[in-house]
């Protein structure tokens, strides 16, 4: 008995037109309307994969993974340095087109740390203009709990410094030496409004001239570090 081959049903023209017009695959630049422009990997019309993206308004440029059309994965974010080039402000993890755990650099000001839905969260380390450092836990993109305001030296706490335990309402003020609080004096500081005050009150030092040694102790400290 002779087989009699199916005929192949043929697709509507505008299911295969359709389909060569979805942005699949590595694609050359494409522009938005408003002027912006994207070079890299596409799926189902959506950014996905390895691309660059650069923004008309602000000339800014972000280079990385992308999911779904937004930045997801690892990328870096830069923008303009005014000379011709670009300035690194960002390179770092990234989840649903937002900044997520990892490190920036910005203007007059430079923070490491972690980062969790684009705002500063979890532990990090800022470093101000005008010279101070905080070190300690942030929630929503502010300082919480403690932090360190003194001098630094090899990426670590060197010299005469204060840290504030913000949770006890307690301040210990002294000398650091890699880190690491080598004589200093820990006093109450604000226990009034402390989240978690000490259930006592630090009492006062009944030592003679309990300031002359603690004195004698910091020069010590501070001149193994000349």
């Amino acid at each position: 008995m002779p087989h009699l081959k199916e005929e192949k049903q043929k697709q509507p023209l505008w299911k295969t037109w359709d389909y060569k017009a979805q942005k699949k695959g590595v694609r050359h630049t494409v522009y938005s309307v408003n002027g912006d422009q994207y070079t890299g990997e596409w799926l189902d019309n959506k950014k996905d994969g390895k691309g660059t993206y650069k923004w008309k308004e602000n000339g800014a440029l972000y280079d990385g993974d992308w999911r779904k059309g937004k930045r997801a994965g690892f990328g870096t974010y830069s923008v303009p340095d005014g000379r011709g080039g670009y300035r690194r402000e960002y390179s770092g993890g990234w989840k649903n087109d937002m900044r997520h755990v990892n490190f920036t650099i910005e203007i007059l000001k430079y923070y490491e740390g972690e980062w969790y839905a684009d705002k500063r969260s979890g532990w990090g380390r800022m470093y101000f203009s005008d010279g101070t450092i905080y070190e300690g836990e942030w929630f929503d993109d502010k300082p919480n709990e403690n932090r360190y305001e003194g001098s630094w030296r090899d990426d670590k706490k060197n010299g005469p410094g204060k840290f504030f335990y913000l949770t006890t309402g307690q301040v210990y003020e002294g000398v650091w030496v890699d880190d690491i609080a080598k004589c200093g004096a820990m006093k109450d500081f604000d226990r009034e409004t402390a989240i978690e005050p000490t259930k006592y009150p630090i009492p006062d030092v009944e030592l003679a001239n309990a300031e002359g040694v603690l004195q004698d102790a910091e020069e010590l400290f501070l001149g193994d570090q000349e």
